[in-house]
């Protein structure tokens, strides 16, 4: 592989200093792995950590997009098994993911590594492993509530209380 000087016509980089822009890329790969991972079943998303946009199932963390790559090397991470975290590692532009490899996360370095499809897949295995470790109750809660649903979220005023029998 030659390596040359300045950067890559694929990729531009990032411009550093004045006001924070992201390059049309980095956008890109941000706008396809947000409108994914919003089409997995009751995902929320939030950021955490300054520059970190966080995927959800029920508070629990099954993707994360690094919103300004300039200032760390890692762009995507998710969950994987232990045997595809063992083959993951093993690719160019893949790591283990900082403070996360313990419990067999990986993060892409480099969006070449794999196809976006594959990441898509990735992905879907990652909300699988974390949706299959919540606890039976809010497994059944989301399996009972209609994912992304508006007329699912009711007000306190319109949930019929249990009220306990007082004895007399």
């Amino acid at each position: 592989m030659m390596m040359t000087a300045g950067p890559s016509p694929k990729r531009p980089e990032v411009p550093t200093g004045g006001p924070r822009c992201y390059s049309r890329a980095v956008t890109s790969y941000i706008d396809w792995v947000r409108s994914f991972c919003l089409s997995l079943p009751h995902t929320t998303e939030d950021v955490q950590w300054e520059h970190d946009l966080l995927f959800r199932i029920a508070g629990k963390i099954f993707c994360v997009a690094n919103l300004e790559p300039g200032l760390v090397p890692t762009k995507l991470a998710f969950k994987c098994t232990p045997e595809t975290f063992a083959e993951l590692v093993e690719v160019e532009g893949i790591i283990p993911a900082p403070y996360m490899a313990r419990n067999h996360w990986v993060a892409i370095t480099d969006l070449d590594a794999l196809r976006q499809d594959q990441i898509k897949d990735f992905v879907r295995v990652s909300y699988s492993l974390v949706r299959e470790r919540l606890p039976k109750k809010t497994q059944a809660n989301l399996a009972a509530a209609r994912p992304h649903s508006k007329a699912s979220k009711t007000s306190k005023a319109s949930i019929p209380r249990r009220v306990a029998k007082r004895k007399k």
